[in-house]
């Protein structure tokens, strides 16, 4: 009965996402990018409107399954979708080589040449979410000619280990709970992420997750429930799909030993973070507390309502009200 129900509603998705207008586009397909196939996604109702590119978070965690949820984002944008290596329908191609932030940034220059060429745009509309705002970041950091605007949302502001604000909510949170295994792991961890081991870091984020209400119910309603009823991924492509989170851990460690503020906080070209009101994953005070230091022609940081991590799935529809009224009319003029 469960997978009739869900062979019915992933019909029903499937037909919601059909593109008929003339100037439209879905395509979609292995490309070579970095010595492997990596897939990429390019969907739109009207070409001559701006070129997102979104880079995903997770690590491993593909926005492929997000589609049925922000179907009417592409009727104001052209998107393009990559599943990084590590993730989604690239993971489940095969050898995913080299596993590296490095490797990661190289390989997103390599589908804005593609994209760019392919579409014939001089630039895109970088549009990065949770852990792929650190790539995101530097690329918008030291390629302004590429991208017209960068967007962060579940903005990641890693500073080094220097703040540990986020790991004292936590302890805070879980000690007013009464949730004592969790409370000694996060403890033993200590509160510098640049020392944890990958099993840490996922564990860490598993705990932030599921003893949040807000974050909970988003992962089961929202996170869950995509990834269930996706009409681009068969029941194989699901377990793929987690296996290629589990894969990309590695990479968690990675990205705590960044420190943003290191790197730079001076951009040229508009500069916008949406951020979850609630978000204890990647709390909105510290993406608050950067944009104020960062100079850029423009720049705006504002709050999206009741919503934790996954802000803009959960609210698509006020997060594409941000992209009309603050970023489509930057981008184009």
């Amino acid at each position: 009965m469960l997978l009739t129900y869900r062979a019915l509603k992933r019909r029903s998705l499937a037909k919601k996402l059909r593109i008929t207008a003339p100037n439209g586009i879905d395509e979609f397909g292995y490309v070579r990018i970095g010595g492997i196939d990596q897939w990429i996604s390019i969907r739109g109702d009207d070409l001559a409107n701006p070129v997102i590119l979104e880079v995903h978070g997770g690590p491993g965690a593909s926005n492929l399954i997000f589609i049925p949820r922000t179907r009417a984002w592409e009727r104001h944008f052209t998107i393009v979708r990559w599943d990084m290596r590590g993730a989604g329908k690239t993971f489940i191609n095969g050898d995913q080589g080299e596993m590296t932030l490095d490797r990661l940034y190289r390989d997103a220059l390599e589908v804005t040449a593609y994209v760019r060429a392919r579409l014939g745009v001089d630039k895109l509309l970088l549009v990065a979410n949770s852990f792929g705002t650190i790539t995101g970041l530097r690329l918008a950091r030291n390629h302004p000619e590429l991208y017209s605007a960068y967007v962060g949302t579940d903005q990641n502001i890693n500073e080094g280990g220097r703040d540990d604000s986020a790991h004292q909510a936590l302890l805070a949170r879980l000690e007013k709970a009464g949730k004592r295994k969790e409370l000694a792991a996060i403890r033993e961890m200590g509160p510098d992420p640049s020392a944890w081991t990958a099993h840490q870091w996922a564990k860490h984020s598993k705990i932030v997750v599921t003893t949040d209400p807000l974050t909970f119910d988003t992962m089961k309603t929202v996170v869950v429930r995509s990834l269930w009823f996706s009409p681009l991924h068969t029941l194989r492509g699901l377990r793929s799909y987690l296996k290629g989170m589990n894969f990309s851990e590695q990479l968690g460690p990675q990205a705590m030993t960044v420190d943003e503020y290191a790197e730079g906080t001076a951009f040229r070209l508009p500069f916008f973070v949406f951020q979850g009101d609630s978000d204890v994953l990647t709390p909105p005070e510290p993406a608050r507390r950067f944009v104020a230091e960062v100079t850029a022609p423009v720049k705006d940081f504002a709050l999206i309502r009741e919503a934790a991590h996954f802000a803009s799935f959960r609210h698509p529809d006020q997060f594409l009200n941000l992209m009309l009224t603050k970023v489509r009319p930057v981008v184009t003029g």
